[in-house]
């Protein structure tokens, strides 16, 4: 079975190509023109062992708002599309994960029903020179087009980057576990009979 996905989107404000493979090794080519993206998209590409090659074009010199906020949106959409109709997944994922000083959970419902619970306050505005609440609005756009449940609580920290770089890192360790393959069980994993 190939679990991979190719997006394209084009608007106004970006040009968009995205292409994720569920069962990869953690390979990415990212270029998003937002280098402090690209390197959280880099870590979650190697922690949910997803291979991830992102082209973004985005109107940077308005602000990086459009470019996140895209990619997120293709990312979502990539994974639906890669699950098909997520015969024999896990469905469920999550993550505890410590950064240093900062300590995150993350976790996830591959339910087919959209909702983000986004508990985690930054201590400045900027990351060097990312807006740190396009954090949220990534997750936001990743979580709404990927139609799950999201959960994101940052339990102590003190470092913007590091509470982003785990909130990344936790979220692609509890989507990994999600969308595994479970060996013991056959079908769509609801009583519902449909995610």
């Amino acid at each position: 079975m190939t679990r991979i996905a190719t997006i394209q989107r084009k608007t106004a404000e970006t040009e968009i190509e995205l292409e994720l493979n569920l069962d990869g090794s953690g390979q990415s080519v990212v270029n998003t023109g937002v280098g402090f993206f690209d390197h959280m998209l880099t870590l979650f590409a190697r922690h949910g062992a997803f291979d991830l090659s992102v082209q973004a074009k985005g109107d940077l010199q308005v602000d990086q708002h459009h470019t996140v906020e895209d990619t997120g949106i293709c990312l979502g959409q990539a994974f639906r599309q890669a699950l098909g109709d997520k015969s024999g997944i896990h469905r469920y994922g999550h993550f505890t994960l410590p950064m240093e000083e900062t300590l995150i959970t993350s976790a996830v419902d591959l339910s087919g029903r959209y909702f983000l619970v986004f508990q985690a306050e930054f201590p400045s505005p900027k990351i060097g020179d990312f807006d740190s609440e396009l954090v949220e609005d990534f997750f936001q756009a990743l979580a709404a087009n990927l139609l799950c449940n999201l959960h994101l609580i940052l339990h102590h920290g003190r470092n913007g980057h590091h509470i982003s770089e785990a909130l990344f890192k936790g979220t692609a360790r509890a989507l990994r576990m999600a969308v595994q393959i479970d060996g013991r069980a056959t079908g769509i994993p609801s009583t519902k009979g449909v995610l």
